[in-house]
Formats: structure tokens, sequence, C-alpha cells
């Protein structure tokens, strides 16, 4: 295996339950999962960033401090994921790195996105050139810098015939609609598993609820899923994208219209809200012979079955059956994005994000040590 063909993928997500750490060769036409790590996030720096994405107060010194964190915290994750696997850092050409969102507001004047986890802390702990900072060269074109995985799935994923859906539930959902005769287009649908998981830590103090056993024990409130429904997000048309600053614990208490709401039944709405929206954006743009889950979602049988009942006619399955492990997709991506600015490739994002033009996405900061 030669040296340029082995990245690693990065990235902490919207539910901020761990680092996704892959590990992708390059050797054929396709990416290919080598190895993978779920690397643990130390808690005490989760309640940190948590306050960043809640809007806290925060001194800029807290936000230095979380930032260098992040970075260690990545680069660990690298070199645990290569000692397990026995690997010197010298065979990887690159980390791409995601980083961290703590603040998303592709609608403000001017729009910004703040990804936390400094890659000059990365490629100077792991020896490895680093590509990071993948949103912001997109939303200086005028796009809205997410979402951007829809680029993987464009490359990996498109049918022969017909329209494909991706859609990735991670702390927020994404959908990708992918067509070989019409264009292709991508969006982030709304709440995925953050809402879902909130509500879990609450009330039953696990991180989530496995399997969706719990939502699936409770009843869907019809009130509270209306009131949900009304936010003028779901209404938007893409590109559109959003994440914690908009749906949050404070957005959920604000749609309580019925105080005899049992936890369970909350939970049983949250799941049925994530499960319309995505259904409701899937069916904005016609049918779709399949939809493949890819995510953290991707193990909530409840949330599945009630995908499936929200789209009749539509065969759901994850995107292990399109050969790719579903908890791993989104690091894959980043991999797969940190190989295409090596290369100085110009991606066109404008159907998923509304750029203007095509960019090279991500800043490079070298690895090794200077002379």
């Amino acid at each position: 295996m030669n040296l340029d063909e082995l990245y690693i993928g990065l990235i902490s997500g919207t539910s901020m339950d761990a680092i996704d750490c892959a590990l992708v060769s390059f050797a054929e036409d396709q990416p290919r999962l080598i190895a993978s790590r779920i690397h643990p996030l130390d808690e005490d720096l989760r309640t940190g960033i948590l306050a960043l994405c809640d809007g806290k107060a925060v001194p800029a010194s807290e936000v230095g401090r979380l930032d260098a964190r992040m970075g260690s915290a990545f680069a660990g994750a690298t070199c645990a994921l290569l000692e397990e696997q026995g690997i010197p850092a010298g065979r990887i050409r690159a980390i791409g790195s995601h980083g961290q969102t703590v603040w998303h507001e592709p609608d403000g004047d001017p729009s910004f996105s703040m990804q936390l986890g400094d890659p000059n802390r990365i490629a100077e702990a792991t020896g490895i050139c680093t590509v990071a900072d993948f949103r912001r060269r997109d939303m200086a074109a005028g796009g809205q810098g997410a979402p951007l995985a829809p680029l993987l799935h464009r490359a990996c994923f498109m049918p022969d015939t017909g329209r494909r859906g991706i859609v990735n539930i991670g702390g927020i959902a994404n959908l990708t609609v992918l067509s070989a005769d019409e264009p292709c287009m991508a969006f982030d649908t709304g709440p995925g598993n953050l809402l879902l998981d909130y509500w879990t830590a609450k009330h039953r103090g696990e991180p989530f609820d496995r399997g969706g056993s719990w939502a699936a024990g409770g009843k869907c409130s019809q009130s509270l899923l209306e009131s949900m429904l009304g936010d003028a997000y779901f209404r938007a048309p893409p590109p559109k994208s959003t994440g914690r600053e908009l749906f949050n614990a404070a957005w959920l208490e604000r749609h309580f219209v019925a105080a005899t709401l049992t936890p369970a039944d909350v939970q049983a709405s949250l799941a049925e809200l994530t499960a319309a929206t995505i259904a409701e954006a899937a069916r904005r743009f016609g049918p779709l012979d399949d939809l493949h889950v890819c995510g953290g979602g991707s193990h909530n049988a409840f949330l599945l079955e009630r995908l499936s009942a929200n789209l009749p006619g539509c065969a759901i399955a994850t995107t292990r059956a399109l050969g790719m492990d579903p908890d791993m997709v989104e690091a894959v991506c980043f991999a797969w994005l940190a190989k295409q600015a090596l290369e100085s490739n110009y991606l066109e994002t404008g159907c998923f994000t509304g750029a203007g033009h095509p960019v090279v996405l991500g800043g490079i900061f070298p690895g090794g040590k200077g002379g």
C-alpha cells in the first residue's frame, strides 16, 4: 500500500458523544474503510463545549483553551487508532479533521460557522499533514457551509437508475437526494438525535435511548408534534442548514402544550418529529426508490420503523447495504475531503449549500518537523 493511499478522517458531530476516527484507503476508485475507532470525549471538555453551543457567555480565554484541548483530543484519537492498527504515522498522507462545531449561523450578516479543534496541534502531535476548516470557504462563496457529507454521497452512492436518498441522522439530520437523471440536492431536515438524547439524559440519566425502546413505549402527542412542526425552519426552502443554535432544550420547552404528557410520550413525539421531517423533506422532491440511513440514528430501530411508516413504498436500509459502515460515513467523508484539498480539486457544492461557484474546501497544515 503506497504512502499516498492512506488518510484519516475525524469528526465530532452535533451529538458530541465521541470522536469518530476512520482510516481510509484510496488505492481503488472508491474510498475503503480499513479501520475505525470511536474515541471517547472527556466529560469536562464536553461540558465546556456544550456551554458554547448553548450560547452561554464564555470568556475568550476559555474559547481558546477549548480549541486547544479539542485539537489535542483529535490528535489523541488519531494516535490511538494508529497504535491499535500498528501503523506508523509516516504511512498516513493526511488527516481530514472536521473539528467540533460550536456555532453555525449561515443566515447571519455576515454568515459564519465556528469549529474548534486546533489543526496546528493535530499536525504537531501526530506529525501528519492535517486538513481542516472545511466550511468557511464555502460560506465565503455564498454557501451555507453545510451539509458537506453529500459530496461523498454523490461520489460513492449514486444509483444507476431511479432516485435514492441518503439520510445522516446525527444530532441534526441531513438528507441527500441522488439521481443519475436529475440534479442532486441536500439540506438539513431538522433535529435528528439531538432532542431525543437530551430528553433521555434528563429523564433517564442515560446518554441515548438504546434502540428507541423508550420511545416505542410512549404514545406520540399530536398536539406536541403539530406545535413543533409549526417551526418556520421546516417550511423554509433549501439550501438550509441548522444546529443546536435553533434546536435545543429551550426550543423544546416552548412547544409543550399539554401538561399531562408522560416523559415517554414526549420521547415518542420527538422520534416522530425526526421521522416525519425527514419523510416530508424526501416527499418534497418526489418519491424515493430507496433510503439509506447512516449516523447514530441508524441504530434506532423504532426510528427506522417510523421512517418506514412515513415513507410507504420506499425501501429503508442502512448504508451498510451500499458497502459503508453507517457509523463512519461522515468520518470517511472528511478523509475524502482532505484528499480533494491536497489535489486542489474544486468541488461543486452549490446544489447542496448554495455556493455561487466551485471551491477548494479546507486549509492545509503540513506535518513533520521543520529543518
